[in-house]
């Protein structure tokens, strides 16, 4: 692969949810988003219609598949951890060689990502445990129930003993 040469991949876009009209709006919506990406030109979308799945009453489910064409790798890492697409294959090139700095540009990207979904988890789990504790205070209980148990489990340990 030269620098100039243009990465063609196809994405598949999945959506769960109802109603089913919402879906297809969502799946365009998602489209346009995709084709406004800086480094990134869409060539051709299909939209399948969506389906009812068989274990979830009143759900559907549908899919996109979208084809475009990405200035270079770093574009199209950066729409993966974006968008998170279900699957994402490379067309062509055939083989791709990257540079020192364009694995660099890849790893950093990478890295960056990864820390942001760290600190969300950190914020979350946070929050959860205040709003659990909020939650004892207004139920009148002391102890979490992880604690309860560890002294129920305490007093049958001494009482086999």
């Amino acid at each position: 692969m030269n620098s100039t040469e243009k990465i063609n991949a196809v994405l598949i876009m999945e959506v769960l949810g109802r109603p089913q009209e919402y879906l297809i709006e969502t799946l365009d919506s998602l489209i346009k988003k995709i084709g406004e990406e800086k480094g990134i030109k869409v060539k051709n979308t299909t939209v399948n219609p969506p389906v009812l799945m068989k274990d979830h009453q009143d759900f559907y489910t549908s899919f996109a598949e979208i084809e475009v064409d990405a200035e270079n790798i770093l574009y199209l890492v950066i729409l993966m951890f974006k968008y998170m697409p279900a699957h994402i294959e490379v067309i062509s090139p055939q083989n791709l060689s990257l540079t020192n700095c364009e694995w660099n540009d890849i790893l950093n990207e990478l890295t960056r990502r990864l820390h942001g979904y760290e600190e969300i988890a950190r914020i979350m789990q946070a929050e959860k445990n205040i709003l659990e504790n909020k939650l004892r205070e207004v139920l009148g209980q002391k102890e979490t129930p992880k604690e309860v148990k560890e002294t129920k489990e305490k007093k049958i340990s001494k009482k086999k003993k």
